[in-house]
């Protein structure tokens, strides 16, 4: 299966990205942090968000879960956690139900716990 698409990410605050929909079987994915980002991976039509840091790492500060449901349900965009996933927090990622996660550290046998 050939996959097609773009990462825009929250720094990019560009407005003129809404030719990306005129591409058959691509896909739009962004990131973000807060509502104001959000809102604008929305004016960017992005389909798929990461909404992230969910958890505290050793770089940056947490979403915590209760503002990730917040900012989950102030869009439409399906939501993909991302941050900071590890085995001893895999766990809460079923209270949020987020359409998908994200994490290298978990994935990566060698950098994993």
């Amino acid at each position: 299966m050939k996959a097609n698409g773009v990462y825009i990410s929250s720094t990019n605050k560009n407005f003129n990205m809404r030719y990306f929909q005129l591409r058959n079987n691509f896909k739009v994915l962004g990131s973000a942090h807060n509502l104001r980002e959000i809102k604008i991976k929305e004016f960017q039509n992005v389909e798929e968000i990461f909404l992230s840091p969910l958890f505290k790492d050793k770089i940056n500060k947490q979403l915590n879960i209760y503002r990730y449901l917040t900012l989950k349900n102030l869009t439409f965009m399906k939501d993909i956690s991302l941050g900071g996933i590890n085995n001893k927090n895999i766990k809460k990622l079923k209270l949020i139900q987020p359409f998908g996660f994200a994490g290298i550290s978990f994935f990566d046998k060698k950098k994993g716990p």
